[in-house]
């Protein structure tokens, strides 16, 4: 009956790319290259952990408010091989995305694993509903979570394991000393935070080495710059969250809309190239449940600004 079930999903899935491949004109910037390109160059997180620099974040391959089964699994399942196929090497989910379903759409989509693909998950986020995220921090409950997540994923060891949030009833010793107690014990390569303050990563690192930081960032919301150049000045990895902003801005009015223009690029590329060209730490993870958008984010790279336009797009986010 499985086995049943898995291979009317696999024929959705191609015959469903089979329709999206004719329609693949809709991209501005064509892919030249595919996975011998390297996106938007590479970075070594922690001195174990190459990766492209443009990954992809899957927690929008989930249901509405993040909120169990995707409408069309045959779809997520088609852009997750997708991303592969165009090169990303870099895989940024939770266990709180679904809960779960993430985690097990990778697998479904990806498992056996092509060499060289690295995947990232979380933990320290509860969920009551669509919308609803609530930090525990707990280390018998972390320590849960990750097993949980290697069972999930079908792997034996998580390459980038992050505190998804900071719980502030929990001493923060305690949660990243459980980190570092699964990283001694091989079940975890990396560790990383999110959605923390340049005092939080100082104080972690007592505990710790951090290797990587998830905080949202994009065009438009700069709030975490400081944290940007602390992570710059440390080799530290950022990735920003919401690295394509919402609004008009993304619509491709005002100054943004003006660089693509000049570049025959989309809005959304300008502003993933804009992230590229701000930090040689900065790894994008643009999320998407279409294909169409994801070979469109994926050649970002390709987008070069020039200094001026780079400071144009810089000047958003001081107004």
């Amino acid at each position: 009956m499985f086995e049943t079930e898995r291979l009317k999903k696999l024929i959705l899935c191609n015959a469903f790319g089979l329709l999206l491949s004719r329609n693949q004109s809709v991209v501005r910037l064509s892919l030249e290259g595919g996975i011998l390109e390297k996106l938007g160059g590479r970075f070594n997180i922690g001195g174990s952990l190459e990766v492209n620099r443009l990954g992809f974040g899957a927690m929008r391959i989930t249901g509405p408010g993040i909120w169990g089964e995707p409408i069309d699994r045959p779809g997520a399942i088609l852009v997750l091989r997708k991303a592969i196929d165009v090169g990303i090497d870099f895989i940024d989910t939770a266990d709180s995305y679904g809960p779960y379903v993430s985690e097990e759409l990778i697998r479904e989509a990806l498992y056996p694993y092509a060499s060289g693909v690295k995947i990232a998950t979380k933990a320290g986020l509860v969920r009551t509903g669509p919308n609803q995220w609530h930090p525990v921090g707990r280390p018998e409950y972390l320590r849960q979570e990750l097993e949980m997540s290697l069972r999930r994923l079908g792997v034996d060891r998580i390459d980038l394991f992050q505190l998804h949030r900071i719980d502030p009833k929990v001493d923060l010793a305690d949660q990243i000393g459980l980190l570092s107690d699964l990283q001694k014990e091989g079940k975890v390569n990396r560790i990383g935070l999110s959605e923390v303050s340049v005092s939080d990563i100082t104080e972690a690192s007592k505990y710790a080495k951090i290797d990587t930081v998830q905080n949202l960032y994009n065009l438009t919301n700069r709030s975490s710059e400081a944290v940007l150049e602390y992570c710059g000045a440390n080799g530290i990895g950022f990735i920003p969250w919401f690295p394509i902003q919402m609004g008009s801005l993304a619509g491709g009015s005002g100054v943004v809309g003006e660089v693509a223009k000049e570049l025959d690029a989309t809005p959304a590329q300008v502003s993933l190239a804009w992230l590229l060209h701000r930090s040689k730490v900065v790894l994008p993870i643009p999320g998407t449940s279409s294909v169409d958008h994801l070979v469109e984010n994926s050649n970002a790279d390709k987008v070069k600004l020039s200094d001026d336009q780079f400071k144009r797009l810089f000047e958003i986010g001081n107004k």
